[in-house]
This record gives structure tokens, C-alpha cells and sequence, in this order.
């Protein structure tokens, strides 16, 4: 994984403002990234940090999650920053589960809160290349 990272950006309803905030608070660490997001989480993102080019997918719960995690299973993405509400129901549950179970299987790194999120930006690793290991949540060993 290269030094400037491919992050993807997604945050169920209850979370997307504070996945918004968590973005203007630390634009100067993520500035130099790229940034995939499902529908509404980018187009919110975008009009709060015009300077951020956001690739925009489909709605979380019309495809977007999947696409994100087609991005994943293609090498495509290195971080998933995905805010998730845990106290509500969502109809696209199957589709979430989906994404932290392809992040795990291809050592993508993954926040669901702010907190770590935090730690995640703040590793040396954020900005530097990183040979993520193969192997993963499958039980294979890493190279």
C-alpha cells in the first residue's frame, strides 16, 4: 500500500455528522488521501469540505456498501472508515456485516467510531507505504 491511501467513507444516518466533523477536524492528516464514500455520507462530506475530492457510490443501503466492498475484494481500498450506529436496526445489515467481514479477510484497517478512527490516523503507518501481510481473517498466515 502506497504512502497516500485509497479511504473509504461511510456512516450510517445517526453517525454522519459526527463522521462530517471527524473529517473537518482532521483534514490536515487526511488531505493528502483519496476518498471513496457511499451516497449521501460523500455528498454530505463534500458540501462540508468542498477541498476533498469524494468519489461518490450509490446509498449504503442501494448497492454502496457492496460496491465498497467489491473495492476491497479488488485491492482497491486500504482503510474503511465506517461509523456505525449500533443501537438501530438497519435493512441493509447483511450488507455491513459483508464489509467488516471482507475487511478483515484482506487486512483492510478499519474504524466503526471515532475513537479509532483517532488511533488509526494518528500511526506513523497513515502516511507511510505499507506492505499489508496476505493472509487475514481466514486463518491463513500472512507473508
Amino acid at each position: 500500500m502506497k504512502a497516500s491511501k485509497q479511504i473509504a467513507l461511510v456512516a450510517h444516518d445517526a453517525k454522519k455528522a459526527e463522521l462530517i466533523h471527524w473529517v473537518q477536524a482532521n483534514a490536515a492528516a487526511l488531505g493528502r488521501h483519496s476518498f471513496w464514500a457511499t451516497g449521501t455520507t460523500g455528498k454530505r462530506i463534500q458540501e462540508a469540505c468542498p477541498d476533498f475530492v469524494v468519489r461518490p457510490l450509490k446509498s449504503g443501503p442501494l448497492g454502496g456498501d457492496q460496491q465498497i466492498g467489491a473495492k476491497i475484494a479488488e485491492g482497491e481500498i486500504d482503510i474503511l472508515i465506517f461509523f456505525t450506529d449500533a443501537m438501530s436496526p438497519h435493512p441493509h445489515d447483511a450488507d455491513v456485516r459483508a464489509l467488516t467481514r471482507l475487511s478483515t479477510l484482506y487486512n483492510v484497517a478499519m474504524a466503526t467510531n471515532r475513537t479509532t478512527a483517532d488511533f488509526l490516523i494518528a500511526s506513523p503507518l497513515f502516511s507511510e507505504a505499507y506492505e499489508a501481510p496476505t493472509g487475514g481473517g481466514d486463518g491463513t498466515p500472512g507473508t
